[in-house]
């Protein structure tokens, strides 16, 4: 036991010797390989750069949807990074087999982590498939009731832009399993304002009016029904139902146009518009 400690004791100081006789050409070594792994990927992510621009300009040649470039695009990016950091990995020593072993063991956990994310990816390569909207739409997503336009289509996710220029950021795996409303997929839309006069008030010269209004109105589609009809008999006044139709790039304007002129027409006719009333009778 004597003998041991004392051999352990004699070569611990030529250990320690040699290990600080070797621990700048090692740090050398390693800071050199750093250096190279970091200039390397440098290099890498330009060229992803590069390959992607290229990707995408021919597929704009080739008149692809937006939304189709968009999804190719970011599948393409997220590849390509993984790619270039395994090969850098096994370029700088790391075996491939143990980072393959590595990853089939923990197959299941990953699966786990990222089934949301798997879900997200099916949804958008669905959505790219059936087209149920494309870049441009004006969409509307039943669940939570977000609505806007469809500005990108990205692997996991799609970004809506709302009237006031907020952006939404929806899933594409709920936007695939849930009720989606495209407004804009036809090319015209149907306006409805409905205008209440009082219960005095000619029923018959009112919806003349009405109609006068929709027929000198420019946008409306003259080959689309242009109606005025009694829509119900409210509390305190006749509530008639104006309905015309526009094209989808003037369906705001001519819904704010066309309200705004049933005002003035039925003013000028001294037609009245009444505010709610209550009759109260005293015995």
């Amino acid at each position: 036991m004597i003998t041991s400690v004392e051999n352990v004791v004699n070569v611990t100081p030529d250990v320690i010797e040699n290990f600080f006789s070797t621990l700048p050409e090692k740090a050398l070594s390693l800071g050199s390989r750093i250096l190279l792994a970091v200039l390397f990927f440098f290099i890498g992510v330009q060229m992803i750069k590069i390959l992607r621009k290229i990707i995408r300009k021919s597929m704009e040649r080739a008149e692809a949807e937006i939304g189709v470039i968009q999804f190719v695009d970011s599948f393409l990016k997220a590849a390509l990074y993984v790619v270039l950091v395994f090969t850098l990995a096994t370029s700088f020593g790391v075996d491939a087999a143990s980072i393959v072993a590595l990853l089939g063991s923990a197959g299941v956990a990953i699966g786990l982590a990222v089934q949301g994310s798997l879900s997200n990816l099916a949804g958008g390569v669905l959505i790219l498939l059936l087209k149920p909207f494309k870049v441009g739409d004006y969409i509307m997503e039943s669940t939570t009731g977000k609505e806007g336009t469809v500005k990108e289509i990205q692997i996991f996710y799609t970004k809506l832009a709302t009237a006031d220029n907020k952006i939404i950021v929806l899933p594409n795996g709920n936007l695939a399993n849930n009720t989606i409303t495209n407004v804009t997929a036809s090319a015209y839309r149907r306006v409805d304002v409905s205008v209440g006069i009082s219960y005095h008030s000619d029923i018959k010269k009112a919806k003349e009016v009405l109609q006068k209004v929709l027929i000198e109105d420019e946008k409306t589609l003259k080959d689309k029904d242009l109606l005025v009809f009694v829509d119900s008999l409210g509390e305190s006044c006749v509530n008639l139902g104006v309905r015309c139709w526009f094209n989808n790039e003037d369906y705001w304007d001519g819904k704010w146009r066309i309200t705004e002129n049933c005002k003035y027409a039925l003013d000028e006719a001294e037609i009245e518009i009444p505010f709610p009333q209550v009759d109260v009778h005293m015995k």
